[in-house]
């Protein structure tokens, strides 16, 4: 009989502390998900401003810069365009005072590679989106992906804020140097918190 209450004593005390045990580890478990939930939004950052016509057309819109999980997302939305390609880039300066657009400078080129087509082995800029098309009503959009981008962040070589968007009258050829002949500068929108 005591051998029979010894083996049931131990048993009980291994199946109580066994789950304590695993009852600590979802606990912890839960925690550590939470934490990770948390941390997720935190590191997303999100970033929208205006495009307002420069010389003198009417091109206005907005663009939103997403970053999360190392990338960053770019949504412009364009109106009063004229039908047809447009270039789009990031310029060196957040200053959108000209009336030509021209106080941002030229492209945003923080490795001093050629311009070029985004992703060309010859090189490009940083600052290369490309090229969008407008419909007939002079409406346009593009959205762009890349982990070459931060908001924010201590890397010069990566970080957009301080630049500028600009959208550009004509297309982006992608070897005329330094910026593609894409005509006069027609919106800007200055990248800042």
């Amino acid at each position: 009989m005591k051998t029979l209450k010894l083996v049931v004593l131990t048993f009980l005390s291994i199946t109580m502390f066994g789950c304590k045990g695993e009852k600590k580890e979802t606990t912890n478990q839960k925690n550590v998900e939470s934490t990770i939930r948390k941390k997720e939004k935190q590191e997303t950052k999100t970033l929208e401003f205006a495009l307002e016509p420069k010389s003198e057309s009417k091109v206005s819109g907005k663009v939103t810069f997403i970053e999360s999980e190392g990338m960053v997302n770019m949504i412009a939305e364009l109106t009063g365009l004229s039908e047809g390609e447009h270039a789009i880039h990031i310029h060196e300066k957040a200053d959108c005072t000209s009336p030509d657009g021209k106080s941002t400078g030229g492209h945003w080129n923080p490795t001093m590679e050629p311009h070029g087509k985004w992703g060309a082995k010859e090189g490009y800029h940083k600052g290369d989106i490309g090229n969008f098309k407008a419909d007939a009503n002079g409406n346009g959009g593009i959205t762009f992906a890349t982990n070459e981008w931060c908001i924010g962040c201590d890397d010069d070589k990566k970080n957009i804020l301080g630049k500028a968007i600009i959208v550009h009258q004509g297309i982006d050829d992608f070897t005329s140097q330094p910026s593609g002949a894409a005509g006069s500068r027609i919106s800007c929108g200055g990248i800042i918190q």
